[in-house]
């Protein structure tokens, strides 16, 4: 199948988004909105599927993300569950006008369609170590897609965010669009998306902003998705944190924090390593793109934002003062609702 444009911005959409719209917030999102559009967001975790129109944001579905079958089995997962979110609100799945999928990555091209390399999806890449329950290379994503409904656009979920947040949260000064910002989701995985001098960065196949895969570390129990061994996914993502600690008696994000809450010295000892690595990446992202500030979410930070914003912003707030004294780190304006605005961010016309 011939997928048509793939990933590249509609250039009218990609000038909109860039200016911003003046004074608007997520209660205006759905001003003007024509047509039926379908808001995919895809995680490591799980997929949530919704529908919107002029009426707001519908008919939410979630189903943890398929990982088991041929390697088409999100595609279809997703085209079935845009019909599930449809029916929910009485809708029908032929009256959808556009589809925007905000997923995680990497991406690569095949006969001009975006599929997902996804480390926290695809098992062929790091191998049986990781204990994903496939041997896929790739996820097919959008052909199945495209086979059903007249536009679809996919990006990189970072990306999707960043479009969000620059368009209704906290990337905009007196509702104008920052022109120099980041959106940086810490959850099952990590993910960025990048915004230099007003421009959105894409990369060749759309995977700019992918610096969760940056090596960090030698750690020989950090090994991520990717195949990588000490990048910062491999050794703070959501799902980095049993691999790595179940052994010391946590088995997850949220028994490693509700230990840290009760005053464990070992537990906050690993969160403070957690927010170090962290600290590090954002500060590189500051002082190599010169950035004003970064809006984050994902729910390993979501969850725990009060207690991890300060240790955060410790590691780049004094360091280099003329990159860093005007830079602010924030939550996310969007809140945990940011993949479902990231998604119809990408089909808005």
């Amino acid at each position: 199948m011939d997928c048509g444009h793939v990933f590249a911005l509609d250039r009218r959409l990609e000038k909109e988004i860039d200016g911003g719209l003046s004074g608007s917030s997520s209660l205006d999102a759905f001003t003007g909105i024509v047509g039926l559009k379908a808001c995919v967001d895809i995680g490591g975790t799980k997929v949530a599927v919704s529908v919107a129109d002029a009426q707001g944001i519908r008919g939410r579905v979630v189903e943890p993300t398929a990982k088991e079958g041929a390697n088409d089995a999100l595609g279809q997962q997703i085209v079935r569950l845009i019909g599930e979110s449809c029916a929910s609100v009485g809708l029908s799945a032929a009256d959808v006008t556009a589809v925007g999928v905000s997923s995680c990555g990497p991406f690569v091209i095949r006969n001009r369609c975006i599929e997902l390399t996804a480390p926290n999806i695809c098992g062929g890449m790091a191998g049986k170590a990781r204990g994903l329950p496939n041997d896929w290379a790739s996820a097919v994503l959008e052909a199945p897609l495209r086979a059903r409904f007249r536009q679809v656009r996919v990006a990189n979920d970072g990306i999707g965010a960043l479009e969000a947040e620059r368009r209704w949260g906290a990337l905009q000064v007196n509702g104008k669009a920052m022109d120099n910002c980041a959106y940086v989701t810490w959850s099952t995985g990590i993910g960025m998306g990048l915004c230099v001098d007003g421009h959105v960065l894409h990369g060749k196949n759309g995977n700019a902003g992918h610096a969760g895969h940056m090596f960090v570390s030698d750690n020989n129990d950090a090994l991520c998705g990717c195949g990588n061994i000490g990048d910062v996914e491999g050794l703070i993502a959501g799902n980095a944190i049993p691999r790595r600690f179940a052994s010391s008696g946590y088995a997850d994000a949220a028994a490693l924090f509700v230990a840290t809450y009760a005053g464990d010295a070992k537990a906050n000892a690993i969160v403070d390593d957690l927010c170090r690595v962290m600290g590090r990446t954002l500060y590189n992202l500051v002082v190599t793109l010169d950035l004003q500030r970064i809006s984050m979410g994902g729910s390993v930070f979501w969850h725990h934002r009060e207690f991890l914003l300060p240790k955060l912003r410790s590691h780049i707030s004094g360091k280099l003062g003329s990159l860093t004294d005007s830079f602010e780190l924030v939550p996310a304006g969007l809140g945990d609702t940011v993949g479902d605005y990231a998604a119809l961010a990408l089909v808005l016309s």
